[in-house]
């Protein structure tokens, strides 16, 4: 027999993994709103160069995003811990990257590997980021990318995101 608590539990997992998906499709658009939505803006936020709220940590890490001409952020598939029916401890690995045009004309920029160590809380019915902490694990530089051109020997398409309100961006 299927108990209630247990497809809730299913249910609360599901939105929190759409949380984590949705922190990085915003990011890696440029949809400041929709970075806002995955965090509650009291949330302590702690990624070492930074230490505050998630209210003020929005802008700085949409800024961050916005000075690379190409961003792509991953998640893990997260694990997650309910500690009441509002709260859970989730924790995530995560792959970021940034590339952006050098002064020279080269593309470059870095990959880096970290955790994201969450608290997520349920308020009115909604999940969100109630607290995290990031820790990078690794970095690798990323020399000599592709620029917006397809290169002519493999001429796949080249997506560069500057701004918001990109054409091929979906609010989902």
């Amino acid at each position: 027999m299927v108990r209630q608590a247990d497809v809730q539990q299913l249910l609360d997992r599901q939105a929190i993994a759409d949380v984590l998906q949705r922190y990085s499709r915003t990011l890696d658009w440029l949809d400041d709103a929709g970075q806002a939505g995955c965090f509650w803006l009291d949330a302590p936020i702690d990624y070492g160069f930074f230490t505050g709220s998630a209210a003020d940590f929005i802008p700085v890490v949409m800024a961050i995003e916005r000075a690379s001409q190409r961003r792509w952020h991953f998640l893990s598939a997260p694990s997650i811990a309910f500690h009441a029916p509002n709260r859970a401890s989730v924790e995530c690995y995560g792959f970021a990257t940034g590339i952006r045009c050098q002064q020279d004309g080269t593309w470059s920029g870095g990959l880096y590997g970290g955790r994201y160590l969450d608290e997520f809380a349920r308020r009115d019915g909604e999940w969100r980021i109630a607290a995290r902490r990031y820790i990078m694990d690794w970095k690798l530089p990323l020399e000599n990318q592709p620029g917006n051109d397809p290169d002519p020997a493999l001429p796949l398409p080249v997506l560069q995101i500057i701004a918001s309100g990109h054409p091929d961006y979906r609010v989902m």
